[in-house]
């Protein structure tokens, strides 16, 4: 029973609610923009009362919430009652209105039907009224074109007649206008062809026509005909003017006939005289083609310029006529002759003939070239130009075989001048003279390729200047970049320095420090002298100019030569092969400032820093750097001053190649010791000249909490001045001071921030464990296990220790285990692998001859007599034993290091 009522409850409710689409309760929303929970369609009755009740406390003003939900509901009965009853009369309304519609649509449409029929009344009687006017028009019309049509035929049968007797005396000057209007009239006639009358009439003036052209043509043979002077019938000037009029009347092929009688008439000379088998008719006297038809032009200007009509353009029919004629011929001899052409004789003609070309433009407008020339000899509407070369054009070959020749040669001259290259004394040299040399000759030759061809000629030039492009940056630029020349030491002198230690005890300072500074010559890098600086410099603005002129050139190329081989002209590969020259030149010039950074790297090695008694001054591997720095820097900088992109370049790289490194000899320092170090300052040294790290005891003493840390303050001291330097190594020497570029001040705050945060991480004590830890990823959040464990290296911390360090570190950063380690962490690992001695080279490093295998000897070699002197050294001190004295000895050995 309770179902059955549940279920009753249920459909009561459902009946109640009032479901109303999307459209409707949008459109509600907008018309009644409300905030009230009460009036949002997805209204909760249970949330309502919870948000109003959260708690047994809230109702304790039920009785408030009550009576405002009363006062709520009296206000929405009344607005429904007033809603309700304002809808009573709505409907009565609305048929009262619709009513008074339909009696107005009523009244409407027998008002349009009243003025329809009034329209209708009002155009009959107005045809009526028009209905005579216009018969009166028709007859008039009719009327006005009969007397027309008589007047015509009036005018046809009296000028048949009369131009029968005017043709008969020749008196062009008179048919000329009667001529115009019978011709007009009888095309009047046309459509009356069906009279016999008009037949006749027509027919009459047809053969009136076709006798005219026959007799204007006799006249005009008879006139300039040689034979023709003694004739009585001859006319006069003023007659051939008055025929050539009424040629211009008659049908075009009358005209075009005359013309073409008349231009071969006057050619005809022209074609006997310089005739394939001529002398006169060989290329090298082709001007003299020109010359004549200058000559005639001149003569029938003078003679006959005003007796053709300005329109006909005889002169300029003339010269393209002879055009036509020069170009077979010129063609059927230079086939017939071709051996006998040299690129001389065929650029003389060449010239001669587009100069003509050229004369011809300014001369005549072209009018006349659509009709006697066609599109595969004309390259372009209205111009003379080609019209006669264009025979040239299948043996442009023996242009480009001389092209190619002459850049041979000219590039062979080059590469010899190039061999006593002296770089100009004063401090920006500027580039090359030849390259500007190689770049003019390559514009005579696009100006000479132009006024023969833009097509496929061109196209073999762009060839041409590809090869050549590549050849003098292969022969003359990177023939002659400077290499590197090793000093000139063998492992003679540091024998020499051995005995020198073991001979003479008395002296015993001297000789050691004489054996280090003998042993850091021996592994110096090959170094440029300065001369070979400002080569580099000089050959690397050269390249740059290269650069920017190529990519001119392609441009220009592109413009000028014909738009099917626009896409084929690409000189992107040369433009790389200049790139390529100018990278190579700003890595020698950073190898070798890395070079002699790396010496002073490795004098920072030999220093025993975990002895240091107290902080002073900077060091003087720091000392070295600066020198080294300010002694090539301002060199390449005054020699780049026109190419400051590429000083910054130098700058960067020098920078991004010299900290890593710097890092790298940091992980190979041991800069802390305990107070109860075992080992002797003295030892200590001999240990790191011969490459080898501290002894696991003083490693063990050196790994406990405190200890001397005077080392790593020294240390901090000297990056924060390396620092400094780097900042301002742009500017350095210089007067002028510029802000470095803000990229550049990045990478030299963030590369020695690493090295002065590993510093300081070593100055921490390793207990506890978990501080340690905590203050080294402070220092140092984006390490690895790998820089954990050079660090701990650092501290002579034992290896137990380290393990459990190890351990804990990975606990505190499990991701740093699957992640790969990064490229400076892996550079990293492989110099703390290397043996102290070898130098690390940069990958893009030049090879030397024989320089690696002997190097790497030398230095085997002067690491082993450095050990054996140390372990005389520890011999001496022991026998001594006097621990001022030994201290003595070290301090002397210390003051003897090459600064």
């Amino acid at each position: 029973m309770n179902l059955v009522e549940q279920e009753h409850d249920a459909k009561k409710d459902h009946i109640n609610e009032i479901v109303l689409s999307e459209d409707v309760q949008r459109a509600i929303e907008q018309v009644l923009q409300s905030s009230d929970p009460l009036d949002q369609p997805d209204f909760n009755p249970t949330d309502y009362i919870n948000q109003l009740f959260p708690n047994e406390q809230s109702l304790s003003n039920i009785d408030e919430v009550i009576a405002k939900m009363e006062c709520d509901i009296s206000l929405i009965d009344d607005n429904i009652r007033s809603v309700v009853r304002g809808q009573v009369n709505t409907g009565e309304n609305g048929r009262v209105a619709l009513k008074e519609a339909q009696q107005s649509l009523t009244q409407l449409f027998s008002l349009i039907t009243d003025i329809k029929s009034r329209a209708e009344k009002t155009e009959d009687a107005v045809k009526e009224i028009t209905r005579d006017i216009k018969q009166l028009d028709s007859a008039k019309n009719n009327l006005t074109y009969a007397i027309t049509t008589l007047n015509h035929l009036h005018m046809l049968v009296g000028g048949v007649e009369n131009l029968k007797r005017l043709s008969e005396r020749r008196q062009y000057g008179e048919v000329l206008n009667p001529l115009q209007a019978i011709i007009e009239v009888n095309q009047h006639f046309q459509q009356y062809s069906e009279i016999a009358q008009i037949q006749t009439l027509s027919a009459q003036v047809q053969q009136i026509q076709s006798e005219l052209a026959t007799q204007i043509t006799d006249d005009f043979k008879n006139f300039f005909s040689p034979t023709s002077h003694s004739n009585a019938n001859r006319m006069t000037l003023t007659q051939l003017k008055d025929a050539c009029q009424v040629a211009s009347v008659l049908d075009k092929p009358v005209k075009k006939n005359i013309l073409k009688w008349f231009i071969n008439l006057q050619l005809q000379e022209y074609v006997q005289l310089f005739h394939e088998n001529q002398d006169i008719a060989w290329l090298d006297k082709i001007d003299k083609r020109y010359a004549w038809v200058k000559r005639h032009l001149l003569d029938f200007e003078e003679k006959y310029g005003t007796v053709f009509p300005a329109d006909w353009e005889v002169s300029e029919r003339i010269t393209v006529q002879f055009c036509t004629i020069t170009r077979e011929e010129l063609a059927k001899i230079v086939a017939r002759r071709r051996t006998e052409i040299d690129v001389k004789l065929l650029l003389f003609a060449i010239q001669k003939t587009a100069n003509f070309e050229q004369l011809l433009d300014k001369r005549f407008n072209g009018t006349t070239l659509v009709e006697a020339t066609s599109e595969e000899v004309r390259p372009e509407r209205g111009s003379f130009s080609s019209l006669i070369g264009s025979c040239f054009k299948p043996y442009l070959d023996i242009y480009m075989d001389s092209i190619d020749r002459e850049l041979t040669a000219l590039i062979e001259q080059f590469a010899q001048a190039n061999q006593q290259m002296m770089v100009p004394k004063e401090i920006n040299p500027g580039i090359l003279p030849n390259c500007a040399d190689l770049f003019v000759f390559y514009k005579k030759c696009m100006v000479q390729c132009m006024q023969l061809s833009n097509e496929k000629p061109m196209y073999d030039l762009v060839l041409l200047f590809k090869k050549y492009l590549r050849e003098y940056a292969a022969k003359v630029l990177e023939a002659r970049i400077p290499k590197p020349q090793p000093p000139n030491t063998t492992t003679s002198s540091i024998s020499s320095s051995m005995s020198l230690l073991t001979k003479d005890f008395q002296n015993l300072s001297t000789a050691a420090g004489q054996v280090i500074h003998n042993f850091l010559k021996e592994g110096e890098t090959p170094r440029f002298s300065s001369e070979d600086m400002r080569k580099i410099c000089y050959i690397l603005a050269t390249a740059e100019y290269c650069l920017e002129t190529v990519q001119q050139l392609e441009d220009k190329l592109k413009e000028k030569i014909d738009k099917q081989y626009v896409a084929k002209v690409d000189l992107s590969d040369e433009k790389d092969v200049y790139h390529r020259i100018i990278s190579n030149c700003i890595q020698l010039l950073v190898h070798d400032l890395d070079a002699a950074c790396e010496q002073s790297l490795l004098l920072m090695t030999k220093i025993a820093w975990h002895s240091i008694s107290n902080v002073g001054d900077q060091s003087g591997f720091v000392n070295q750097i600066i020198t080294n720095l300010k002694q090539t820097v301002p060199v390449i900088r005054d020699n780049l001053a026109n190419s400051r992109k590429y000083y910054t370049q130098f700058c960067h790289k020098f920078v991004n190649s010299f900290i890593p490194k710097y890092i790298n000899t940091l992980y190979r320092l041991r800069p802390t010791s305990s107070g109860s170090s075992s080992a002797s300052g003295t030892a200590a040294l001999v240990a790191s000249a011969s490459s080898s790290s501290l002894s696991e005891g003083g490693a063990s003493s050196g790994a406990a909490s405190g200890g001397n840390i005077l080392g790593c303050e020294q240390l901090l001291l000297d990056t924060h001045s390396l620092k400094t330097v780097l900042m301002d190594l742009p500017s350095i020497g210089s007067q002028v001071q510029r802000k470095p570029p803000a990229s550049y001040t990045k990478v030299v705050v963030k590369g020695m921030a690493k090295a002065e945060m590993i510093i300081k991480v070593v100055m921490q004590p390793v207990h506890p464990a978990s501080l340690y830890i905590e203050q080294y990823l402070k220092l140092m959040p984006e390490s690895s296990v790998v820089e954990f464990h050079k660090i701990l290296e650092m501290k002579n911390v034992r290896k137990i220790e380290q393990q459990q360090l190890v351990e804990a570190y990975k606990r505190a950063c499990p991701q740093l285990q699957q992640q790969p380690p990064t490229t400076s962490t892996t550079a990293g690992s492989q110099a703390v692998g290397a043996e102290s001695g070898n130098t690390t080279q940069q990958s893009n490093e030049p090879p030397t001859s024989g320089g690696n295998s002997t190097q790497s000897q030398q230095i085997a070699a002067a690491a082993a007599a450095i050990s054996g002197a140390g372990s005389s050294i520890m011999a001496l001190g022991d026998s001594l034993m006097d621990k001022g004295r030994i201290k003595k000895i070290e301090n002397l050995i210390k003051n003897r290091l090459p600064n």
